[in-house]
């Protein structure tokens, strides 16, 4: 079923719609990823024959590709949020899960590349949780 996903950057001066639907998300742990979000993976959505439209501040966005491979991002270019990119040769796009502002029914399907996560990164599922930062 076709939808329509709204996002933005943390700032707001990036705001796109996403019109498709999302068939696959994955919690990528390779050490690209890492790099990119400075965490232990990125939870990344995949919506093939999707539409990306950018609503606002696409002179905002800046864009990197890692040489002699297929790894490329997306982020706005003042605050530094990741944001969806479409890979036209595969007509798919795809969406860091952060930074939708809609809510998605899809939910992580796959932990990826978890041979590269962090030494202190054991899946993290069994630790303690806080709705606020604890005091």
């Amino acid at each position: 079923m076709t939808q329509i996903y709204s996002g933005s950057c943390l700032c707001g001066a990036v705001t796109f719609e996403i019109t498709g639907e999302f068939k696959k998300f994955f919690l990528c742990h390779c050490s690209r990823c890492q790099k990119t979000s400075g965490s232990a993976h990125c939870a990344n959505l995949f919506a093939p024959g999707a539409k990306l439209t950018w609503l606002s501040g696409e002179d905002k966005l800046s864009f990197y590709h890692h040489p002699d491979t297929n790894f490329a991002r997306n982020f706005c270019s003042n605050c530094s949020s990741l944001v969806p990119i479409r890979n036209e040769a595969r007509d798919i796009v795809v969406a860091p899960a952060g930074c939708l502002d809609t809510d998605i029914e899809i939910t992580p399907q796959a932990h990826l590349f978890t041979d590269s996560k962090g030494n202190w990164d054991n899946i993290l599922n069994d630790i303690s949780q806080f709705e606020k930062l604890p005091g």
